[in-house]
This record gives C-alpha cells, structure tokens and sequence, in this order.
C-alpha cells in the first residue's frame, strides 16, 4: 500500500477554500485547436488523471473508497478542461486547482468534480439535476458518462456561455437554462441524482422532492464562511434522507430568494 503524505497537509492543499468555487467557463475551443496543441492538452489531461486517482487513493479513509468509477475516469480524460477557461489561461487548464474565470468565480478544482461524479452513483442513461451550472465543466463529465443532464444556473449570463460552449464541443444530452436552482427542474423530474455545486446549511425541499428513491443527492452542506462539509444524501422510501458527510469543503453559497 502506498504511504499516503500527512492527511492534514493534503486535505490543506485539496481543500482549500480557494480549489472549491465553481464558476463560469470560457467559450469553446475545441474546434480551434491545432493538432500539436490537441496532443499537448491531450497528454496534460492524462497527467491530471493519474494525479486525481493518486489523491482519492490518499483521501480513501474520507471518500469510503480508493478509486474512482472506470465511467468517471473515462470522463475525465475525454472532457477537454481548456475550452472552460478563458483563452489566455488555457496553459493552466490542466492544474489540479480552480481558475478565474469571470464574474468573479472560478472553475472547480478537478478533483472535486471528480469525486462528486462518482458520488453521484449514476449510469449511462440515468437523468440527473445539477444545481449551478457554472462553466459547465461538471455537466459536461456527467454528459460524458452518458448521463442526460438538467442543469440551472442564476445568473442569465453565465448560463447562455455555458450552454453555448456544451453545444460547441457537442454536449447534446446536457441541457443548461437560466433560472432559480433551488427549486430544481420539476417538469424532468424525477432525477436518479441530483448534484449541487453551491453551499447550502438546508437541503433544498424542492430537490428532495424531485429525487428517485433510491437516488443520491450529493451536496455541500454548511453555511456562508464555514467549513462545509461534502455529504451524499440516499433517499429512503418513506421519503426520509440518509446522510453521510464526506469531506470538509467550502463552496460559494446557493443564492436567489427561494434560498433566503
């Protein structure tokens, strides 16, 4: 078995406050790229998986595992991270660390997108909600494990560049609208899980409610200024959630009136 570094200085480093802010991407860029630059990301992308699988092998006594779903790695390695980031810091894209991206958010860290996919618990087919579509990096890595994805982002903006950008790299099964996350997407309701990028002390009563039984909520649960903590939800059949915490993160809150 490998020797894990310190848990507390690697938590420090994959935790931090500043890798867990989900934000807006860029506009596409891969049908752009030219073929050396294609290799180079190509080769980076791997790297940045090796990494990933490295750390959740090291964080295994959190996550409950120590390897991620084939489905989640095959994912991360297809999804090209560099047509999410703006231009002039596509060099960086492949960091295992977040990036500014505009309007004063970020991209996730590439870890945590990862361990929410797999925490997901979803399959090929499955439907699932995500609450913050952000650059729209972690509707993609779900659209890439053949998962049919509804997505809600607040902010009219941010929203029609991450849909413009998941029709140009051709996301198709990833469905991305303006609007009020918290109460989810009713008319493609119900979800076999529901992924939510933003804090929250409460579980959205809405997204309960358009959750399979059976189905997984995955969410970072905690206040404004607090260690969060990453906590997966299973719906019981009398309606009632059991909750596991995870992992103490600290994510931008869920904002909007139906939040307050």
């Amino acid at each position: 078995m490998m020797h894990a570094p310190n848990p507390s200085r690697r938590l420090l480093r994959l935790f931090s406050p500043a890798l867990l802010l989900l934000g807006l991407g860029g506009t596409a860029a891969g049908a752009g790229t030219a073929p050396d630059d294609a290799e180079r990301y190509a080769a980076a992308r791997e790297r940045l998986v090796d990494g990933i699988q490295r750390d959740v092998a090291a964080t295994a006594d959190y996550l409950g595992t120590d390897q991620l779903d084939a489905a989640v790695i095959a994912a991360m390695r297809s999804v090209p991270r560099e047509a999410f980031v703006p231009p002039a810091l596509k060099s960086q894209a492949y960091r295992d660390s977040p990036l500014p991206i505009g309007q004063g958010q970020t991209i996730s860290q590439p870890y945590i997108v990862a361990v929410m996919s797999h925490l997901a618990g979803v399959d090929a087919g499955d439907r699932v909600y995500e609450l913050g579509t952000g650059s729209g990096y972690q509707a993609a890595v779900l659209g890439a494990m053949g998962v049919e994805v509804y997505s809600v982002e607040i902010v009219p903006e941010l929203a029609e560049r991450a849909a413009e950008t998941l029709k140009a790299l051709g996301y198709d099964q990833v469905h991305v609208r303006a609007g009020d996350g918290y109460l989810g997407w009713p008319e493609a309701a119900p979800f076999d899980a529901v992924v939510v990028t933003a804090a929250h002390p409460k579980i959205p009563q809405p997204l309960i409610e358009q959750l399979k039984v059976g189905g997984r909520l995955v969410m970072p649960v905690g206040g404004i200024g607090e260690i969060q903590q990453l906590t997966v939800l299973t719906k019981q059949a009398d309606g009632r959630l059991e909750e596991q915490a995870l992992l103490p993160v600290r994510f931008v809150p869920i904002t909007g009136d139906s939040a307050r």
